[in-house]
């Protein structure tokens, strides 16, 4: 009986310009192999992940959750070549929801902050949030087998040193065979490294195409993103035919002395347990002093704006923002208004543009109250059901955007 393999370096369609391999053609090639896991890891972006998830619930197969990092040769914040411009990769896999959160965390940090021709974390963050994650050497983009293509042993040795420490033993030395001569030079590296650091190896194949005869499509992909011709000779190429999704049987061809290496990604995937949760509310709570109730200090707020908007409040006013503060408090909205009260409030004091309030959400006296909306709903006879009521499931929708005249 034909033991399983779970693909644990794989690039989809979101890996832009380097991956062609459609979400959904994807996971109908592993349910056609038999495989029950797979994994997503896109170079720096979750992009596709969601799609990636639901697409492998549909087909009955686990996946996991997971991204290429690039890892800074020093501060990700560092933006020169004299701060030392060196990147790595780096691959994560999510084990649990505190996993994908620091995931999001990092591929946040790495676009907003560290971004240098790509995105790129530092180690120090990547400690800070490695929680939940298992980490995996990568290719020979990654640090261990950079440095070994480099002769740089003991480089190589202290960085598997670092990553032991950073994930224990949820940290996992990589080997790849695409028939390339560094591929086999550094393998036997690892391999040592492995038996000398006690570190655990695992088999992947650098997924970037679906199919072995894909590879030609996929030229012309990596021509696109670099700029050349198929013609031309000094040019990014990928080996052709071996970077598609293999079967067990393949995969123990090119490592027939390392069943176990091919087990491993069968139990690194038995570690991952996350599963999206859809059609949960998931606000964030807006940031208060400790002991303040929420919705008193939206009542606050919602009066103190009726009494800069209007200078006779009747009892119909206030009946109507009642009206609205209980249904807003009902169906579990406080903090989504005390958000978006909170940045239109930003841009506001910033002189920053923002629209009127386009609509439904102009019927709302709260929103007209909060500052968010600039349309009296009272005297234009605005509706506040057409923006919000307790029939209504989906999420509230408040178009802040500034048009120029």
């Amino acid at each position: 009986m034909t033991k399983d393999f779970v693909h644990l370096h794989l690039h989809t369609e979101y890996s832009l310009l380097d991956g062609s391999g459609k979400v959904n053609k994807v996971i109908e090639k592993v349910k056609e192999l038999g495989m029950k896991s797979v994994a997503i890891t896109d170079h720096g972006a979750m992009y596709g992940c969601v799609e990636f998830y639901k697409a492998a619930q549909e087909a009955g197969i686990k996946a996991i959750i997971g991204c290429e990092i690039y890892l800074a040769g020093k501060d990700h914040r560092i933006k020169s070549l004299e701060g030392g411009n060196d990147t790595y990769h780096l691959v994560l896999l999510v084990k649990n929801q505190q996993g994908y959160n620091n995931l999001m965390k990092i591929v946040t940090e790495a676009s907003l902050n560290g971004f240098y021709y790509k995105p790129r974390v530092d180690v120090e963050y990547l400690k800070a949030h490695s929680e939940g994650l298992i980490a995996l050497s990568a290719c020979l983009g990654g640090t261990v087998a950079k440095h070994l293509l480099r002769d740089e042993k003991e480089k190589a040795r202290q960085w598997a040193i670092t990553f032991k420490d950073i994930f224990g033993e949820d940290f996992y030395l990589e080997v790849q065979n695409h028939g390339m001569e560094e591929q086999i030079k550094v393998n036997s590296e690892i391999i040592s490294l492995a038996r000398e650091l006690n570190i655990e190896l695992v088999a992947t194949n650098d997924v970037h195409y679906i199919e072995k005869e894909d590879y030609k499509a996929h030229d012309v992909l990596i021509c696109i993103q670099t700029g050349k011709t198929v013609d031309d000779e000094n040019r990014m190429s990928y080996l052709p035919g071996e970077f598609y999704i293999r079967s067990r049987e393949e995969m123990e061809e090119l490592f027939p002395d390392l069943e176990e290496a091919l087990d491993n990604t069968v139990k690194i995937a038995e570690k991952c347990d996350y599963h999206y949760e859809f059609h949960h509310s998931k606000l964030p709570n807006f940031p208060l002093p400790e002991g303040t109730d929420h919705y008193e200090y939206l009542v606050q707020q919602c009066y103190k704006g009726l009494e800069e908007r209007y200078d006779v409040i009747t009892d119909e006013i206030k009946s109507r923002m009642d009206y609205e503060l209980n249904i807003i408090k009902t169906m579990g909205y406080v903090d989504y208004f005390l958000i978006v009260w909170d940045f239109i409030k930003y841009a506001i004091d910033n002189n920053i543009m923002t629209g009127p309030g386009r609509g439904s959400a102009a019927g709302s006296i709260v929103a007209y109250t909060l500052g968010i909306t600039k349309i009296d709903p009272i005297k234009y006879g605005l509706i506040f059901e057409r923006f919000l009521n307790p029939e209504r499931v989906s999420m509230p929708d408040v178009d802040s955007g500034a048009t120029r005249w």
